[in-house]
C-alpha cells in the first residue's frame, strides 16, 4: 500500500512508521465503543461542595501557591470558522438565516462593532457588513483563532478571549506574583498572538500587580495522522504525496506533557466571562485545585506506605477503601480475599497515576460529553469523560438521556508522583479510542482520524474526581450569537 518514497515522507514528517500502520488498521477496523456502565451523578461519582467546604479548599490552594508551580493551559490554536458558519452560508447562498439576522439586528452589542464600523463603506449593505466581519478585507474573523476575536466590551476598553484568560489567570493562578499561562497556537497565527501579547502583558501585569510568564507551543506535526480515501487506501495530493492532517485536540497531550508544572489548569479558549460575572469561576477554580492537592497528598501517603517492606494490614485496608470510596474505582470481585502482596501491587498500580479534578455542570441541553462510569479492557470500572460518539448507537439515547451533567472542560491536573517525579503523560493514554470523520480536499472525499481526545482517551488512565460546578462558570462561544448571551454582556 505504501512504497519506499511514502515511508520516507512519513519519516520526514516526524511520524513513527508503526503509528501510521496502526492508523491504517484503525481506518479499516474502526474504534471500539466505550463500555459505559452508567452515568455519574451527585452522590454517585460527582461531589457537591457546600459553602464551608468551598472556602476551606480555596484556602488550602492559596497556601500551596507559594510552593507549587502552577500553569494555566489554554488550547487556542483552532480557527473560529464554525463560530461564523452561518455567516459564510449567507454569503454563499444570499439567503438570510436566523443567526445572520440576529447578528445584523444586534450589531451594536458586539465588542467588535466599533472596529467593524470603521472598516465599512458608507451605506454598507447587509452583505457588506457580514463580509466585513468574516472576510479578509474586513475583520477577517472567519479564519482567525477565537483567541484573537474581540469578545467583551467594557466602558474603557474591549477585550479578546485571550485577554480574558490573562485577566482570569491573575485572579486564581497567581503564585508569588507570577502568572504562568500557556497557549497552544497555530504557526500561521503566531505573529498575531505575539502582537497581542506585546500590548496586553504590560497592561494587565500593571493592572493586577503580577508578572506574566506566557509561553506558546504548536501542535506537533509528529502527532498528525494519515488521511485515506473512502475505500481506506491512502489519500494522495495532486503530486502523489501522502496527505497528513492534524489529529485533533487529543494530540495536545504531547504539549501538556512538556509543561514544567506541579498543577495545571485546563480551560477552553472560548469559555470566558466578564469581570462582573467571574466570581463563581474564581471560587470554584481554587476549590477544585484545593481538592486535587488534598486528594493527591493522601494518594502519595498511601503509596509511600504501600511501598514499605511489610505494609500494615490496616493501612492496606485504608488504601483500598480510599480507592473505592474516594476515587470511585470499582475493584474486581473478591479483591479483599486476594493475597496481601497481590492487593498491594494492584493498589499501587491504581494509585500511582496522574490525578485530575474535573468540574461538571448540570445538563441543560448544551452539546458535549459527560461524566460516566466505564469499564476498561482490563475490567476496571472507573470515572471517565465520554463523548456521545464513543457510545454504541443502540445504547446512546438511553445512556446519554440518563446523564444529569456534562463536561464543560474545567479541569485541574496533578502531574507529579509522591517523590516529585513528573509522570510521562503519554503512558496513560487509551490508544484504542479515537474518532474517524468524513472530510474533503480539492473536491475529493476523504476520511480523517482524530487521536483520543485530550480529556477523553488521552487521560483515560488518570485518577479522576468529578465535582459539580455552577452553570455560571460555563459560558462557551460556539456560535457568534453566543456573544449576545448575558455571560458576555458587561
Amino acid at each position: 500500500m505504501l512504497d519506499r518514497r511514502d515511508w520516507e515522507c512519513v519519516k520526514a514528517h516526524g511520524i513513527d512508521p508503526e503509528a501510521v500502520e496502526a492508523q491504517l488498521v484503525g481506518f479499516r477496523e474502526g474504534f471500539p465503543y466505550l463500555d459505559v456502565v452508567r452515568p455519574a451523578s451527585v452522590g454517585d461519582g460527582i461531589l457537591r461542595l457546600d459553602d464551608s467546604r468551598l472556602a476551606a479548599l480555596g484556602r488550602r490552594y492559596d497556601r500551596a501557591c507559594g510552593v507549587c508551580r502552577v500553569v494555566k493551559f489554554v488550547p487556542a490554536s483552532g480557527a473560529a470558522t464554525r463560530m461564523f458558519r452561518e455567516l459564510f452560508g449567507y454569503l454563499s447562498s444570499g439567503e438570510e438565516n436566523r443567526v445572520t439576522a440576529e447578528v445584523l439586528g444586534a450589531l451594536e452589542r458586539f465588542a467588535f462593532y466599533d472596529r467593524l464600523r470603521r472598516l465599512l463603506p458608507p451605506g454598507a449593505s447587509p452583505e457588506d457588513v457580514v463580509r466585513g466581519i468574516v472576510g479578509p478585507g474586513g475583520l477577517g474573523y472567519g479564519n482567525m483563532p477565537k483567541a484573537l476575536i474581540l469578545f467583551h466590551r467594557y466602558p474603557a476598553e474591549v477585550r479578546t478571549a485571550l485577554e480574558e484568560h490573562l485577566t482570569e489567570g491573575a485572579q486564581y493562578a497567581a503564585c508569588g506574583g507570577r502568572v504562568a499561562v500557556h497557549f497552544t497556537v497555530s504557526p500561521e497565527h503566531a505573529g498575531d498572538f505575539g502582537r497581542v501579547f506585546d500590548a496586553a502583558l504590560p497592561k494587565y501585569g500593571e493592572r493586577f500587580g503580577v508578572e506574566y510568564d506566557v509561553t506558546v507551543s504548536v501542535q506537533k506535526s509528529s502527532t498528525d495522522t494519515i488521511a485515506v480515501n473512502p475505500d481506506n487506501t491512502p489519500f494522495r495530493n495532486g503530486d502523489g504525496s501522502l496527505l497528513f492532517r492534524p489529529a485533533g485536540h487529543g494530540a495536545l497531550i504531547e504539549n501538556l506533557n512538556e509543561m514544567d508544572a506541579d498543577l495545571v489548569f485546563i480551560k477552553n479558549i472560548d469559555n470566558v466571562t466578564t469581570d462582573s460575572r467571574r466570581g463563581d469561576t474564581v471560587v470554584y477554580k481554587k476549590a477544585l485545585a484545593g481538592l486535587l492537592l488534598e486528594v493527591q497528598e493522601k494518594i502519595h501517603g498511601y503509596l509511600r506506605m504501600l511501598e514499605e517492606e511489610t505494609p500494615a494490614a490496616e493501612g492496606v485496608d485504608a488504601a483500598e477503601a480510599f480507592v473505592r470510596d474516594i476515587l470511585h474505582v470499582e475493584l474486581p470481585e473478591g479483591f479483599g480475599a486476594r493475597a496481601a502482596a497481590d492487593r498491594v501491587a494492584f493498589l499501587c498500580r491504581v494509585l500511582d497515576r496522574p490525578v485530575r479534578v474535573c468540574g461538571m455542570v448540570r445538563n441543560e441541553g448544551e452539546p458535549g460529553g459527560g461524566p460516566f462510569f466505564a469499564r476498561s479492557a482490563d475490567g476496571l470500572v472507573s470515572l471517565q469523560i465520554a463523548e456521545s460518539s464513543q457510545i454504541a448507537p443502540e445504547r446512546r439515547e438511553a445512556v446519554m438521556g440518563g446523564a444529569t451533567h456534562f463536561n464543560p472542560v474545567d479541569i485541574v491536573c496533578g502531574v507529579r508522583g509522591p517523590r516529585g517525579r513528573k509522570y510521562d503523560l503519554t503512558r496513560y493514554v487509551d490508544r484504542s479510542t479515537g474518532f474517524i470523520s468524513e472530510k474533503s480536499k480539492d473536491g475529493k472525499p476523504l476520511k480523517a482520524m482524530e487521536l483520543p481526545g485530550l480529556w477523553n482517551g488521552a487521560m483515560s488512565d488518570w485518577n479522576t474526581l468529578f465535582v459539580e460546578v455552577p452553570a455560571t462558570t460555563f459560558t462557551p462561544v460556539k456560535v457568534v450569537t453566543d456573544l449576545l448571551r448575558p455571560g458576555h454582556q458587561e
